[in-house]
């Protein structure tokens, strides 16, 4: 099973939105998970592989020839 990675995220980030007192162990899990946000957003993108599909060199417009 894969894991999912998005939606991962998706719950990390909500969790740290409701953190959003300014006492120090509120401030302190906010920065631990925004290094766990980072890792999984470097994851989730780096989990497929970059398909580049060539097109054709567009061809100069007739009055630039």
């Amino acid at each position: 099973m894969r894991s999912d990675f998005a939606a991962a995220r998706e719950l990390l980030e909500c969790a740290q939105n409701r953190l959003s007192g300014i006492d120090e162990t509120s401030q302190r899990v906010s920065q631990a998970l925004d290094a766990l946000i980072e890792e999984i957003a470097i994851a989730e993108f780096r989990k497929a592989p970059v398909t580049i599909v060539p097109f054709p060199r567009a061809r100069p417009p007739r009055h630039a020839r």
